[in-house]
């Protein structure tokens, strides 16, 4: 990736709030902003990632002081055409240091998996923990693995087939490596393809990255609703208490 805003540069920047996805739908989102006030409790947010500011702008609308961290200078820019107030830091957000004594640190919409490498993802808890005050929360929302849609040799689950375009998931599951992968058909005939890098983890394995960052576990709940997380749920939406 030669873009030094990684795979969310100014062609995916510019389009990124024209998307139509349920984490898009005012409703969630302000399900998203109201349970974040909550767990903020009147206090300082830091969003990991905080990109074009889908969530932080409706959090900061509803007072409260949030900053962010992102590597994205377009996603940035597009946060800042909202709103200029809120203070992001360009960085890698495992490793980059805004502050310390927030109330909130959150990583939502599956961006933990954006961090490829387990260590990695590791450091991302300990940075969180690091900057939370005693008794702050961190939270993360990501995907369940659909391992379970995978039948003995196959190593693909499709997510979206319209006559313009095609994604589809790509699993190791021996690496817990995967990659979201998209084919457009564009009205001139042309094809694009473009692949973006995860891994892939599990609910018990954020639990052991929480220890590790000195957190403990708190809630769990499949929904912005905040309905319990089960067997049966296609997401996980956790957070983790600083003693």
């Amino acid at each position: 990736m030669d873009d030094p805003d990684g795979y969310f540069g100014e062609p995916v920047a510019r389009t990124y709030d024209d998307a139509t996805g349920a984490e898009f739908d005012p409703v969630v989102i302000a399900q998203t902003a109201d349970v974040l006030v909550d767990l903020a409790g009147g206090g300082r947010a830091l969003e990991f990632a905080i990109g074009t500011g889908r969530v932080a702008v409706p959090l900061a609308e509803r007072g409260v002081a949030v900053s962010g961290v992102d590597m994205s200078r377009a996603m940035v820019a597009r946060l800042h055409d909202k709103n200029p107030g809120i203070e992001a830091a360009i960085g890698d957000f495992t490793t980059t240091r805004v502050g310390s004594g927030f109330d909130l640190v959150y990583l939502v919409f599956n961006t933990i998996m954006n961090v490829t490498t387990q260590d990695a993802q590791v450091e991302c808890f300990v940075n969180a923990a690091a900057q939370l005050r005693p008794g702050g929360r961190f939270l993360v929302e990501v995907m369940v693995p659909e391992l379970r849609k995978l039948p003995a040799g196959q190593t693909v689950v499709p997510f979206t087939v319209t006559p313009g375009r095609w994604g589809f998931d790509s699993y190791e599951v021996a690496t817990q490596a995967m990659a979201s992968n998209y084919v457009t058909l564009h009205e001139d005939g042309r094809g694009e393809f473009w692949s973006v890098p995860f891994r892939y983890l599990w609910p018990a394995e954020m639990d052991l990255m929480a220890r590790i960052a000195g957190l403990r576990p708190e809630h769990r709940w499949d929904s912005w609703a905040r309905t319990p997380f089960t067997d049966d749920s296609s997401k996980i939406i956790a957070t983790w208490v600083k003693p």
